[in-house]
């Protein structure tokens, strides 16, 4: 988990790919954290990538850090609980507090699950990691 964690926020920006009937969305992301040990990410309720997640929870996220890329596939389940809103805020809360609150009712986190991250480089082989 700290390394995919690790490689995640080194991106910045990463992008998050969803299904939206037979049309896939990518769309840049930028805030993760851990808890629980899960990997969460977080939305607006008001997107149309939350609704999507929602109907079709299957998910992609690719970003590039430092001449290396990371694939992560998994299915995103929503959390409604207020603790692990708290989390993601602290975990980003320089990126997140311009846009959200933990009880603005907009706010809205999800973890992965079945999750497999493969990290590839030019000159090295793939590392895989599964949660």
């Amino acid at each position: 988990m700290n390394e995919l964690l690790s490689f995640l926020k080194s991106c910045g920006t990463f992008y998050l790919a969803t299904v939206e009937g037979d049309q896939p969305r990518v769309r840049p992301f930028g805030a993760v954290c851990e808890f629980e040990g899960k990997l969460y990410i977080v939305t607006n309720n008001q997107k149309n990538v939350y609704k999507q997640m929602l109907e079709n929870g299957k998910v992609e996220i690719s970003g590039m850090s430092k001449g290396k890329w990371i694939r992560v596939t998994g299915v995103a389940k929503h959390d409604d609980r207020r603790e692990a809103r708290v989390a993601m805020m602290d975990a980003n809360k320089a990126a997140l507090s311009k846009m959200y609150t933990v009880d603005d009712n907009l706010m809205e986190v999800l973890y992965l699950e079945d999750v497999t991250a493969t990290i590839y480089s030019f000159t090295e082989e793939p590392k895989v990691i599964t949660l």
